[in-house]
């Protein structure tokens, strides 16, 4: 993807002398980066909505820390979902995995009044059995990671729900959590939650991995073309299930976020994000068949979701209508990325 951008660029440079070709030639190279339109589609929704919005405390200290911190932590799942859709599989099973999560520390410090560090640890090795399940059964079994991942999200929401229900009779338990476990998890600064600096970390990690990291590439090379990668010496299932466990944790960290913060452990916490994890990195630009994406893009995809979700609560309209709102621009990101890849390619 990258070489074909350079050669087109390159040829847009040499077709004329000009420094008006040349800036078009650099217009182009920022079109086709996968990012680009995850950015366009924050910028319009920002604009959007502080024309709209901006008058109900929309642009606001509050209010900027509200969408946010709501798009940390989308961002904190959605980072690993779109690297796993980059090397073409899907993980549907993280909002169980949030969920249990979740459920684990509250039993472990509200019910049986252990630390809560316990109950993280153990909920860390729950996200990682779950991953490492996951990502062995979609290479040895060659099955959809769609159907696998679903079947999981079933049986993991199935399970939390029923030990809950069998350790302390009730699917919601208070978790008065505060300590070190607080300030690392849930402390907040004027409104803006820790949550963003997570996410700030976790993209750091993941742009640096996928740009300058052997695996990286193979990441790529995994979802562009799994047998030609395959034939040239990369380790593809060993890199799928890496990912797995990697999507796998994304959903345990922000599951013990959004526990420490609210207070409560609940097997329904996180269910969102099993498609709204997808509809940003799709936002952001990751495509559905994989091997395009980038970490920048779906931090930009998760920020328009946030952007979509409060701007609507701050306009006073029914919040169901964010819903239309992303679906929205989740199907105008499909059309423009599909453009662009023609582009790309020669064939626009």
């Amino acid at each position: 993807m990258s070489t074909t951008n350079a050669e087109q660029s390159q040829a847009a440079v040499r077709s004329d002398g000009d420094g008006g070709l040349r800036r078009t030639g650099a217009l182009h190279r920022l079109i086709l980066l996968p990012e680009a339109g995850g950015l366009a589609s924050a910028i319009v929704a920002f604009i959007i909505f502080a024309i709209l919005a901006g008058s109900n405390g929309f642009m606001s200290q509050l209010g900027t820390a509200n969408w946010l911190d709501g798009a940390a932590e989308l961002a904190i799942v959605a980072i690993p979902v779109g690297t796993l859709m980059t090397a073409g599989e899907f993980d549907l099973s993280v909002g169980s995995v949030a969920g249990a999560t979740s459920i684990t520390i509250a039993i472990c410090d509200g019910y049986y009044a252990l630390s809560p560090w316990i109950g993280i640890v153990i909920a860390i090795g729950i996200g990682v059995a779950i991953g490492l399940l996951n990502g062995l059964i979609v290479v040895k079994t060659k099955l959809p990671s769609f159907i696998v991942t679903l079947a999981s999200l079933l049986m993991v929401a199935g399970a939390g729900l029923g030990l809950a229900n069998a350790i302390t009779g009730s699917s919601s338990i208070s978790a008065q959590i505060g300590g070190s476990a607080h300030a690392v998890f849930a402390s907040n600064f004027k409104g803006f939650d820790i949550s963003i600096a997570w996410c700030a970390l976790l993209a750091i990690i993941a742009s640096w991995v996928t740009r300058k990291a052997r695996f990286g590439n193979w990441i790529y090379a995994t979802g562009g073309d799994v047998q030609a990668a395959r034939a040239n010496g990369v380790p593809t299932d060993t890199v799928k299930v890496i990912l797995f466990v990697c999507s796998a944790l994304g959903a345990v960290l922000v599951g013990v976020v959004e526990t420490i913060t609210f207070q409560n452990g609940t097997t329904t916490l996180g269910a969102e994000f099993d498609f709204t994890a997808i509809a940003a990195c799709v936002i952001g630009g990751v495509l559905l068949s994989g091997g395009y994406g980038s970490t920048i893009g779906v931090l930009f995809g998760s920020a328009t979701y946030g952007i979509v979700s409060l701007g609507v609560y701050y306009l006073g309209w029914d919040p169901n209508l964010s819903q239309l709102f992303i679906g929205l621009f989740m199907l105008v990101a499909v059309i423009a990325n599909n453009r662009l890849r023609q582009l790309a390619s020669g064939r626009g």
